[in-house]
C-alpha cells in the first residue's frame, strides 16, 4: 500500500478524526484522508464539513494493493452513522482484510473496532479497546476487550473513543516513529511535564 490513510464516511466522529490526523501531522507523518463517497466533501456526525484529501476511487489508483508492511496504515475513526457506513464498503473491508494478512496495521477507534476491524477473519489473542458496547465483534472473532484509551497489539491499534483521540493518534504515532517522537509531540500538546 505505502501510505497512512484515514477513511472517512459522512458522520464520521470529528474529535476522532481530526485530533488523530493532527497527532500524526505534528509527529511528521505524510498521511491522507480519503472519503469513501463519490466527492471528497464530507460531513462529520456533528454537522462539521471536511474536505478529504482524495475520493475512495483516486486512493485505490494511486495505491499497490498488493504490498503492505506495518508502517503503512488504515486508520478508521467512530461516529455514527460514518463508522455503519464504512463496515457496509465491502471493497474497503476486503482490502482492509488483504492490508492486514500482508503485515499491514490497522487502526480504529470508538465503534470503528466494533463494527469495522471484527470483520478481519482471526483476531484470536489480538489486545483491543473500543466504546463501550461494542467489544462482542472482537471477542466474537478471540479478541480479548481492555478498557484503556488506546491499546497497540502488533499491527492493530484502538482506541476508545473520542476522549482518547490523542492517546490514539500518540499510539499510532509511537508504533511509526518511536517513543523518542511521540513523547516530543505530547510534551507540545501540554500533556506531559
Amino acid at each position: 500500500m505505502k501510505g497512512v490513510y484515514i477513511f472517512l464516511a459522512n458522520g464520521f466522529e470529528e474529535t476522532e478524526a481530526i485530533a488523530t490526523l493532527d497527532v500524526l501531522r505534528r509527529g511528521g507523518v505524510e498521511l491522507k484522508t480519503v472519503s469513501i463517497h463519490a466527492d471528497k466533501f464530507v460531513v462529520g456526525s456533528h454537522g462539521v464539513p471536511l474536505v478529504a484529501d482524495m475520493t475512495y476511487g483516486e486512493f485505490k489508483a494511486q495505491v499497490d494493493i498488493e504490498v503492505a508492511d506495518p508502517e503503512d496504515v488504515m486508520i478508521f475513526p467512530g461516529g455514527m452513522p460514518g463508522t455503519k457506513k464504512l463496515a457496509e464498503k465491502g471493497e474497503i473491508i476486503d482490502f482492509m482484510k488483504l492490508h492486514y494478512a500482508m503485515g499491514g496495521t490497522v487502526a480504529a477507534i470508538c465503534a470503528a473496532p466494533g463494527l469495522v476491524v471484527s470483520q478481519l477473519p482471526d483476531l484470536t489473542g489480538k489486545k483491543f479497546t473500543c466504546f463501550d458496547g461494542f467489544e462482542d465483534g472482537p471477542i466474537a472473532r478471540g479478541a480479548i476487550y481492555l478498557k484503556a484509551p488506546a491499546v497497540v497489539d502488533g499491527n492493530l491499534i484502538t482506541g476508545r473513543g473520542a476522549g482518547c483521540a490523542i492517546d490514539f493518534g500518540l499510539a499510532i504515532l509511537e508504533a511509526l516513529k518511536g517513543a523518542e517522537v511521540a513523547e516530543k509531540v505530547r510534551h507540545g500538546l501540554m500533556l506531559a511535564d
